[in-house]
């Protein structure tokens, strides 16, 4: 009997399988997924506030959100990789595609089954709000794969900050209030604008740090167009108009200061500005990453918290 001692430790199938699922959670990028859920969050408290909230519907649109943000990070890294937008000595957080943990083929068929997934559970949506959610469904998942590829990539061209704040905002809340609710509301586009605004600063702060990476593989965002100058007035008037703006209008337009919470945040849009002018290393830009990412969450939870109280 030829035993070898060592053949468990060379080859552990626990282990590999692990390391797979470690790769894939790695791709999903976990940090970013409370962006999905935050327009879901905002949107289902305006339906409380008013008596309209379907638990149902609510827990539909979690779930849409949530694979559609996947499915882009999916696209992204694949994207990004074929592209050379990413490689492995990228500053920004390890891409499993670059990194070398997941083939890129097989990034794509992930990509592809995610987003009809999505698609599929995005269907179940048209039962509460009709037949034009099937052209939202269908624009969400284009737009998805669209981001970084297709013909007209719109990350590429700097047109991604557009459909942060389009999808993660103003689309994400309102529409998840309206297949609640049955009708649209003022105040949830002008939160679904506040979210997006904030949300947004998260890319912001991506294509702030791979500037110099982005204008060498032609990703043509709007900081390599107008320079980090401009990055850093767009990151601070978003964070004003979405903590300080917004709030104002709504506290008009809803009646009552309860959504006057989200300018409780205002001294970390001033500090984390000025952390973002000087930002040098790899360390200090995940860092903002995270933290403006935080101030998404919280900008959420607060907004939401100022509906149900009003």
């Amino acid at each position: 009997m030829n035993f070898d001692p060592y053949l468990s430790k060379r080859f552990n199938p626990q282990t590999e399988i692990q390391q797979a699922l470690a790769n894939w959670f790695l791709a999903c990028r976990p940090k970013t997924l409370p962006a999905a859920i935050i327009p879901v969050v905002v949107g289902s408290a305006i339906a409380v506030s008013e008596g309209t909230f379907r638990l149902v519907p609510a827990m539909i649109c979690c779930v849409f959100a949530l694979l559609v943000q996947i499915g882009t990070n999916f696209a992204n890294d694949y994207f990004d990789y074929v592209k050379g937008a990413d490689t492995a000595q990228r500053m920004g957080p390890t891409r499993a595609v670059a990194a070398g943990f997941i083939d890129p083929t097989v990034m794509w068929k992930a990509t592809i089954v995610v987003l009809t997934l999505a698609f599929l559970i995005g269907l179940l949506l048209i039962a509460y709000g009709g037949m034009s959610l099937l052209l939202v469904g269908v624009a969400s998942v284009i737009c998805a794969v669209a981001y970084t590829g297709g013909p007209y990539p719109l990350g590429y061209n700097g047109l991604g900050d557009i459909f942060v704040v389009l999808f993660f905002g103003l689309i994400g809340v309102a529409f998840t209030h309206y297949v609640q609710a049955g009708h649209f509301l003022f105040e949830s586009f002008a939160g679904g604008l506040g979210c997006g605004l904030i949300i947004n600063n998260i890319l912001v702060v991506n294509n702030y740090r791979d500037v110099a990476s982005d204008r060498r593989a032609g990703k043509r965002t709007l900081v390599v167009r107008f320079g980090r100058r401009v990055a850093l007035f767009q990151y601070l008037g978003s964070f004003f108009v979405a903590v300080v703006g917004i709030p104002l209008i709504l506290a008009i337009t809803w009646g009552g200061w309860g959504v006057l919470l989200p300018a409780l945040l205002t001294p970390f849009g001033l500090v984390m500005v000025v952390k973002l002018q000087g930002a040098t290393t790899a360390a200090e830009f995940n860092r903002l990453l995270e933290q403006t990412a935080q101030c998404a969450v919280g900008y959420g939870l607060l907004l939401a918290i100022g509906f149900l109280l009003t």
